[in-house]
């Protein structure tokens, strides 16, 4: 199971944890842990290298992490609630594949 957690401080998202492999199918032929992988990666690429955002993000096999210093940033709050809302979006379509939730940190 894929594993997302939304990361709040004062109401407003400063991160994300998103861990697992959903089991649908194969290795490598697994639509959902694509489609949340893709978008989980757009969405850290674009909070650092597009936006260049002072962000921490570690990844190893089957996590990605992003913590941001400036939860305040208007363009940072944009990404993070669209990732938020697609990951909400697969886990209302895939329920036994994906799980949601949010955190204040």
């Amino acid at each position: 199971m894929i594993c997302a957690e939304f990361l709040m401080r004062d109401g407003r998202l400063c991160g994300f944890s998103v861990r697992g492999h959903a089991g649908a199918e194969a290795l490598g032929k697994d639509i959902v842990c694509a489609a949340v992988s893709s978008a989980v990666y757009m969405a850290a690429n674009t909070v650092t290298d597009v936006c260049g955002c002072n962000a921490d993000v570690h990844e190893s096999e089957g996590l990605l992490t992003l913590s941001v210093k400036q939860a305040d940033e208007q363009t940072v709050q944009v990404i993070l609630q669209g990732l938020m809302l697609h990951v909400n979006g697969l886990s209302a379509q895939y329920p036994q594949y994906i799980q949601v939730q949010q955190t204040e940190v």
